[in-house]
């Protein structure tokens, strides 16, 4: 079969994704089976893989969904707990009182608080957070949309503890036959995902550090009463600063604590600094920016929903200091976890683990209920029923709640997982062809050629605004670019690197997060105005790290271990 078919079949899963969720507009609950058993059907006839290889790595990829859904779940546990206890109520109340100035209020509110909670929680709560907390404070629903979109770039590479890079990278890349090749190099996986790792938060951090100006600026000149960009550039410095209070401690903790904490440290230090620098007006400007009388607003601004900060329920009036507490925890919690190897080896120890499964060598999976952040996350909710007083019948709420969000999200990705694991494991088949993301990877390589790293970014968002998920284009594209990188001879480290930045920029016009975000101020069904807005910060951000992506590898020469083999 020619290189061209080969290439044409391994990539035909991902267009089918395409046609039926962004062409028909298919729900992803609907589309997925349909990729799944279209991937199952290419791996048993067109790459002649058994019957029981297919098998195998479903349930791999079941495996791997059940480590996936207890963080989802833990993490929109905290949330949902935390909205039973008052807890969120205490948290809006304080920021409304920070500063009248409605561009500060984005900054601190969109761009520190949305990374912060992007950190903790991830899966699109960001924007479904801060959209109903700016409404809530004033804003038009639509700019509340917008800010909370365009917070879905930079912190999400590290959304929800980590998950993107521990779940998605590591699902998505061959670590089995890599893990190999390192030991032979005198190195491990270990070092070679913290490799990413840091190479992922340090473009990030370059990036990113303008995204606060960049809200601002579409802010003032969407909803302003000039309809000017003036106003935003009156705040740059202020932005500027911003964005490096959030940037810097992201990027060392990338670098040198690994790939859980860089969002959520990152924004807690950030709103720490940022918010004190504010109360004493340190670069705020003098003159004060608002919208326009709210009865002279255009009606696709508004939603149906009216937001209260009295709106949500609680028991006990909780301060601010200790509504924070729980995220504080769980920051604390996932640092004593990863950073004492004590620690981490007593919640390692309880594990299942499935060697060679159903009998085929490699295909390996372990799930390790109280390690992964779900555990930390379940167990700080825990703590806050007692923390914040909270009823029995409060936290039983908020579980029920829970497990409804989780099973909308377990049966996409009980298909979803698995397709990427059929993808990844087909290399081992009766026609000695190579896996599937590897022979897209060499078509495509001799396609494009050098100037590939300025367009593997794209790829990755076009993965993002496919699957609605960064972590799920990781587990989708990882082994394709890296097998592009290797191809071309340069760094398979950096690629998947940009890989993931492009696939967290992805998230901004994500159709399924642009829906989730409406839903919570009442704004469904004008999706379509968002998107056409939040096209362009996303390809800045693309193009600037394509370019980046091409002066490491060009210029300074970048490169990874395994590039000695």
């Amino acid at each position: 079969m020619q290189p061209g078919m080969l290439a044409f079949l391994a990539f035909s899963p991902i267009l089918l994704a395409a046609i039926l969720l962004v062409g028909l507009r298919w729900p992803a609950k609907r589309a997925m089976p349909m990729v799944y058993l279209l991937t199952a059907g290419i791996g048993l006839f067109a790459w002649d893989m058994s019957v029981n290889r297919v098998l195998a790595s479903t349930v791999q990829g079941l495996v791997i969904t059940i480590g996936v859904l207890w963080i989802i779940f833990g993490a929109i546990l905290l949330l949902n707990t935390l909205k039973y206890s008052g807890g969120i109520t205490a948290i809006r109340a304080g920021f409304a009182t920070i500063s009248p100035d409605r561009r500060i209020q984005a900054i601190i509110i969109a761009w520190l608080f949305g990374c912060f909670i992007e950190g903790a929680s991830g899966f699109g709560t960001p924007a479904a957070i801060a959209a109903p907390l700016l409404v809530a404070i004033g804003f038009p629903a639509l700019a509340a949309v917008l800010l909370g979109m365009l917070v879905q770039s930079t912190p999400v590479s590290f959304g929800a503890v980590g998950t993107p890079i521990i779940i998605g990278v590591n699902s998505g890349l061959d670590t089995a036959t890599l893990g190999a090749q390192l030991a032979a190099q005198g190195s491990s996986w270990e070092v070679f995902l913290q490799l990413i790792t840091g190479k992922v938060a340090i473009i990030h951090a370059l990036v990113g550090t303008v995204m606060p100006l960049i809200m601002v600026l579409m802010l003032v000149r969407f909803f302003g009463k000039e309809k000017s960009w003036k106003a935003g550039f009156e705040v740059l410095p202020f932005a500027l600063f911003a964005g490096l209070a959030f940037t810097l401690p992201y990027a060392a903790t990338g670098v040198f604590l690994g790939p859980e904490f860089p969002s959520l440290l990152g924004g807690l230090a950030g709103l720490a600094i940022v918010t004190t620098a504010a109360h004493f007006g340190f670069l705020v400007p003098k003159s004060q920016w608002d919208f326009a009388d709210p009865k002279d607003w255009p009606s696709e601004w508004l939603g149906s929903v009216e937001m209260k900060l009295d709106q949500l329920p609680k028991h006990h009036k909780i301060g601010t200091l200790r509504a924070w507490l729980p995220y504080v925890l769980v920051g604390a919690l996932l640092v004593l976890s990863r950073v004492f190897p004590e620690v981490g080896k007593a919640l390692k120890s309880v594990v299942l683990v499935f060697p060679d499964i159903l009998g085929e060598k490699g295909i390996k999976a372990d799930f390790m209920p109280l390690y992964l952040p779900g555990g930390i996350l379940v167990a700080v909710v825990l703590i806050t029923v007692f923390l914040h007083r909270m009823h029995v019948r409060s936290l039983v709420k908020a579980v029920g709640e829970s497990s409804r969000v989780l099973l909308g999200a377990g049966f996409v990705l009980l298909f979803t997982v698995p397709m990427v694991r059929i993808l990844i494991n087909s290399g081992v088949n009766a026609a000695d062809l190579p896996s599937m993301p590897i022979a897209m990877a060499q078509w495509v390589a001799d396609s494009v050629g050098t100037v590939y790293p300025l367009l593997a970014p794209a790829v990755g968002a076009l993965g993002a605004f496919i699957a609605g998920s960064n972590t799920v284009s990781n587990m989708m594209l990882s082994q394709f670019q890296f097998g592009v990188a290797t191809t071309l001879g340069i760094s398979g480290a950096l690629i998947v690197a940009v890989q993931a930045i492009g696939a967290a920029a992805g998230n901004m016009v994500a159709i399924h997060n642009v829906v989730a975000a409406s839903a919570t101020v009442g704004l469904l069904g004008r999706e379509g105005v968002t998107l056409r807005k939040t096209i362009w910060p996303t390809l800045y951000y693309v193009g600037m790290t394509g370019v980046l992506a091409l002066v490491a590898i060009y210029i300074l020469g970048v490169s990874d271990p395994l590039m000695a083999r």
